[in-house]
């Protein structure tokens, strides 16, 4: 199969070209090979070039690096090189930029000038990094990965036990670098961190078995796995979805507990006014009245079904709804005086309360539906009692069965696509504090990635220390990818499949060896 261009001779002397894709056919009666046209691109100055070249690149998709490597050295080589092998090289090569561009190759070799290591930790580092977001692997695969899949800039192989090594290192500096990252990165992107966002999130191990005083324990799932032990992550990232800061904990650390250690590590960060944005899981009173020290302030997420007396008056309190963005309506309200004062937005979004209706809609049908075939089997009620959607509904008649509360279904009627929000700033708009707190979802998109895309489990690790510095790989490698997607406007999917196609070639020859 080939291009092939023909020419015509027009009455008039002139001379028309055309373009034809073509593949020859042996012809058993001439007893000659002949072309057959399988496509005609038209005349030659009328050819969509640009498709050509979107064909072009879709083959070489098809056949992949090698294969255009050897095809190349075979067509282009005069034979003078012979083909051996390939290997990716443009996705570390970009995260080796960046790298070095967000400071965090200087930040690591300053911290090892005050030791004696003669192996590349810095490196070794780097390496497990790109692993994470190229191709998660245990640190035993890193070390085969390095030396025969992948082209990592100034490392060609890298021992086990020297991997060990510099994830000791990692962790025996991790409050240090942490912090000169978060520096490095301040002054390269002038990033804004008026708003820093909060959250956990949960990773199980492989094992059922718990360990007395160290980080595997049970806890609450966020996976949906509490038959397992697991480790909790926090993050902590800017409005611009940078994860700056990251934490672990044991799997049983309620959220709640966190929030002193958070702020207190953040304090020597000289990150002025801070304004953290937690969600409901973390709002007690005494971490709200933690994160007031030293002029900080919150924006928090209220539990709205929690019964808690001011939250009850700022529902009930009338008024009219500002709308603020598209789909997006406020209400402030100030509930108490002095001390005693409350400030609170309402936020609603309409097409979201169109959507809560629509549910709950579809959940009394389907209980009108089974209520009727319901007989006083009292663990059925029981059940059906303290389910999370349907007993939301219900209540118990003078025979002890289950019906619809009407009652009920008033009051959730008017929460629909509402949810209610406490700050401690006087000084920012209704506006501020509803996107403010819509922003959280950062946090949760990192996370997402984080779990997706780095794939963290299963933590090959039963030592706490090499878990901790796990976790510290996955939040550099993290920190790397939203990076890249914030320059790119890309997800890193989109951008890892593009430059995993870039692969260095390795050819023998007269002259010896040719990368």
């Amino acid at each position: 199969m080939y291009i092939r261009t023909i020419q015509r001779k027009n009455k008039d002397g002139s001379v028309v070209r055309y373009v034809q894709l073509a593949q020859n056919e042996w012809d058993p009666q001439a007893r000659c090979a002949k072309a057959r046209v399988l496509y005609s691109f038209g005349r030659e100055e009328e050819v969509d070039r640009e498709a050509l070249k979107r064909l072009i690149r879709s083959i070489n998709r098809f056949l992949g690096p090698e294969e255009m490597l050897r095809y190349e050295a075979e067509t282009t080589g005069q034979n003078l090189l012979r083909f051996l092998s390939s290997r990716p090289l443009g996705g570390a090569w970009a995260l080796n930029q960046l790298w070095e561009e967000l400071g965090i190759k200087e930040v690591l070799l300053k911290l090892l000038k005050k030791r004696q290591f003669k192996a590349p930790v810095e490196r070794a580092i780097f390496a497990m990094v790109a692993n994470r977001a190229l191709d998660p692997t245990s640190k035993r695969g890193v070390q085969e990965w390095v030396e025969e899949d992948v082209v990592i800039p100034d490392l060609d192989q890298i021992p086990l036990q020297q991997l060990y090594r510099a994830m000791d290192f990692l962790l025996e500096n991790e409050a240090e670098m942490q912090k000169q990252v978060y520096y490095a990165l301040a002054n390269l992107l002038n990033l804004q961190v008026d708003l820093l966002y909060f959250d956990t999130t949960s990773v199980y191990f492989e094992t059922e078995e718990e360990d007395e005083d160290g980080l595997r324990r049970r806890g609450h799932s966020k996976d949906h796995r509490p038959d397992l032990p697991q480790a909790v992550i926090g993050l902590a990232v800017t409005r611009d979805g940078l994860p700056v800061r990251c934490w672990v904990w044991p799997g049983n650390t309620a959220d709640m507990s966190v929030v002193e250690q958070v702020k207190k590590d953040l304090i020597g960060w000289k990150l002025g006014r801070v304004i953290t944005v937690l969600d409901r899981g973390f709002n007690s009173e005494d971490n709200l009245r933690y994160l007031q020290r030293a002029g900080g302030h919150y924006i928090v997420g209220e539990k709205m079904r929690s019964g808690r007396e001011n939250t009850v008056k700022a529902l009930s309190r009338p008024g009219r709804f500002q709308t603020v963005r598209d789909n997006l309506e406020v209400k402030e309200i100030v509930v108490g005086e002095g001390e005693a004062r409350e400030r609170y937005i309402l936020v609603r979004n309409p097409q979201e309360a169109q959507r809560d209706k629509a549910k709950r809609e579809a959940v009394i049908k389907e209980l009108e539906e089974q209520l009727p075939k319901i007989r006083s089997h009292a663990k059925a009620v029981c059940e059906l009692m303290a389910h999370p959607v349907y007993g939301r509904y219900l209540k118990l008649d003078s025979r002890g069965l289950p019906k619809i509360d009407r009652g009920k279904i008033k009051e959730e009627e008017k929460l629909d696509g509402k949810y209610l929000l406490r700050t401690s700033d006087d000084t920012l708009s209704s506006e501020d504090v509803a996107l403010g707190y819509k922003q959280l979802l950062l946090v949760e998109d990192a996370f997402r990635t984080l779990k997706s895309r780095l794939e963290p489990r299963p933590v090959y690790h039963r030592l706490e220390d090499r878990i901790r510095a796990h976790v510290l790989l996955c939040w550099l490698a993290l920190l790397l990818i939203r990076v890249a997607e914030n320059k790119t406007g890309q997800t890193w999917k989109n951008l890892r499949s593009t430059l995993e196609r870039m692969h260095l070639g390795e050819f023998s020859g007269e002259c010896g060896q040719v990368w």
